[in-house]
């Protein structure tokens, strides 16, 4: 009904609650969660929609959303990779009204593949999807190994991180802060929600956090307005 009353302009964005994949998987709502779902309604021809988290320390974006690990690899494409920088670069852009942003790019494996002794997916596809992206004027830097960069505080100098996998950024996202936002970029619409699961062991106990479900609401709010001003100041540039 949500996407319904979007569509249909009654609503100017939407913010969801904490989803159970498990409970809510069925023949009739086939997809891994709710950024799949949206995604599937509002996504343009060739485009796809970006999970990201928004903390106030960091920004992560998933290059594959809610895959088994088993399967990362496969989709580790030069082609995925690049699509998806772009449309970090984009967001970062129109959302954030970042003018230049700086896009750090994580290796799949450790140490990002060691130039092919610990792995491929780094030489292959990652490292010319990174170089392409810089030919087109995005600053995107990388691949980093994943467990030194966060580590030694690299992630400081970046506007935001696209990592290749769930728990790679979501592990030290949360570390860092779990009053965070889950958005999902590169769409049409504003679709954000918090950046936690259901607490199903906290229900009716009085016990659970609300601070991320109203940092969704607050970021939703700025999405719509970082977007206006983005289009009144890009109406009409100057040569």
């Amino acid at each position: 009904m949500a996407v319904k009353d979007l569509k249909a302009g009654k609503v100017q964005a939407i913010v969801t609650a904490p989803i159970s994949k498990a409970a809510i998987h069925s023949e009739a709502f086939p997809f891994a969660g709710h950024t799949e779902y949206f995604g599937s309604h509002f996504a343009e021809p060739g485009r796809e929609g970006l999970m990201m988290m928004i903390n106030d320390r960091m920004k992560v974006a998933l290059v594959c959303n809610h895959v088994p690990i088993s399967r990362v690899p496969q989709l580790i494409s030069e082609d995925r990779v690049l699509r998806k920088i772009r449309v970090l670069h984009e967001t970062l852009q129109t959302d954030f009204l970042l003018r230049a942003p700086r896009i750090a790019v994580l290796g799949l494996n450790p140490h990002a593949g060691e130039n092919g002794l610990i792995g491929n997916e780094e030489k292959d596809s990652i490292k010319p999807a990174v170089q392409k992206a810089c030919e087109e004027g995005i600053l995107a830097f990388g691949p980093y190994s994943a467990d030194g960069f966060f580590g030694t505080g690299e992630y400081v100098h970046f506007d935001a991180i696209l990592g290749m996998y769930h728990d790679q950024v979501l592990t030290p996202f949360k570390i860092v802060n779990m009053d965070g936002v889950n958005f999902t970029a590169g769409l049409p619409i504003v679709r954000v929600s918090p950046d936690h699961g259901t607490a199903y062991d906290k229900a009716g106990k009085n016990r659970a956090e609300e601070a991320s479900m109203r940092a969704a609401v607050y970021f939703a709010i700025d999405t719509l307005k970082n977007r206006q001003l983005s289009r009144e100041i890009n109406s009409n540039p100057l040569r």
